[in-house]
């Protein structure tokens, strides 16, 4: 673990886009992890000690459980935004399990730190507020998509953002992995992932999915990607990963 360079800052679009007097008051507190999925950045349940920034292809993902043995995806969080203590200081519990989906670069700051920043700045607590108000934004839609779509545009529509978020079109993902995130049983996505696969959408190898038609996947995704991505360009203007 060591102190990130301005260009480690840089590999996160939040940080990017923060004003140089901004992104100095956080850089003296943090520091560089590489971390592999699905390492745990938060569980539900504990206080929110740390805050979290994906950068370049690095991901994670907000999970709600509902057993003991399933979980939700509700949110994927890449270089376009953060983890934890967004608008909290850090002295409540997480509602969500936060987990790595892919692997990478992250930068970590005690929440703290990041709350005594935000106090210096008015700035800086405004911009924050505003990325909170995206990421809650995409916990609506999803909500609304899990209800309304098929399995077939979630599959989709979560294929798409990922490769969004990673801008790579090979996605490192196990069958088993997405009907997790998807909130369904494997042979659900076996037989969308196999339609897909047989209209050349797709390709698949053993734990990797390879985008070969964005512009037709897209057509069997919903929409609600591009309600997201709307929203995060009206409120934080340039920062939502686009290709």
């Amino acid at each position: 673990m060591t102190t990130p360079s301005e260009d480690d800052l840089r590999r996160n679009g939040l940080l990017a886009t923060l004003s140089d007097a901004d992104r100095a008051r956080l850089a003296p507190h943090m520091i560089v992890v590489d971390l592999d999925a699905p390492d745990m950045l938060q569980h539900a349940g504990d206080e929110v000690i740390h805050t979290w920034f994906p950068c370049n292809s690095a991901m994670a993902a907000f999970c709600i459980a509902i057993d003991d043995e399933n979980s939700v995806e509700v949110a994927l969080v890449g270089s376009e935004g953060a983890i934890g203590g967004i608008v909290s200081n850090g002295h409540v519990p997480a509602f969500a399990t936060a987990q790595v989906r892919f692997s990478g670069r992250f930068l970590r700051i005690k929440t703290s730190a990041l709350e005594h920043a935000k106090l210096d700045s008015i700035t800086l607590r405004h911009w924050f507020a505003r990325y909170s108000d995206c990421l809650l934004a995409q916990v609506f839609q999803t909500a609304a998509c899990n209800a309304t779509h098929t399995i077939s545009q979630r599959a989709a529509k979560w294929l798409l953002a990922a490769a969004a978020r990673t801008q790579k079109s090979e996605i490192e993902l196990t069958h088993e992995q997405l009907a997790e995130m998807l909130g369904v049983g494997r042979t659900f996505v076996t037989r969308v992932i196999s339609r897909l696969r047989a209209e050349e959408l797709i390709a698949t190898r053993r734990g990797l999915f390879i985008i070969k038609d964005e512009d037709a996947l897209r057509e069997r995704s919903c929409s609600c990607t591009t309600s997201i991505e709307s929203h995060f360009d009206a409120v934080l203007h340039g920062i939502y990963p686009v290709e």
